[in-house]
């Protein structure tokens, strides 16, 4: 018989918290941040999200790097959809794009853009 050895999930946020903070941080920098650096952090947050156990400390942290809460959000988009983001927003956002396709059908492709 072969038995998976699945390792338990990460309960120490530290890494997952300090790139959190380097995410959010290169996202409001307001020098202009290498694509390759920004990405390298990206990954890393991944990596960690992996493997980090979902909880209270998790969403605290999310709560407070919306970069962060946003990655999340993404990785976990299949099973999950949209789930940390506000539902006003999400409405916003379906309500003008509703707005924007139906002006782009009914004058065509010179005005879908005002």
């Amino acid at each position: 018989m072969n038995a998976t050895n699945t390792p338990a999930p990460k309960t120490d946020l530290a890494v997952t918290h300090v790139l959190a903070q380097l995410l959010e941080r290169l996202e409001h920098s307001p020098v202009p941040v290498g694509a390759e650096q920004y990405r390298s952090v990206v990954m890393h947050l991944v990596d960690e999200f992996r493997d980090v156990e979902s909880g209270v400390q998790l969403g605290q942290l999310l709560d407070a790097y919306p970069a962060a809460a946003e990655v999340y959000e993404n990785m976990n988009y299949q099973h999950a959809g949209l789930c940390r983001s506000g539902l006003d927003a999400s409405l916003s956002a379906e309500l003008a794009a509703k707005k924007a396709i139906e002006r782009a059908m009914r004058h065509g492709p010179e005005t879908a853009h005002e």
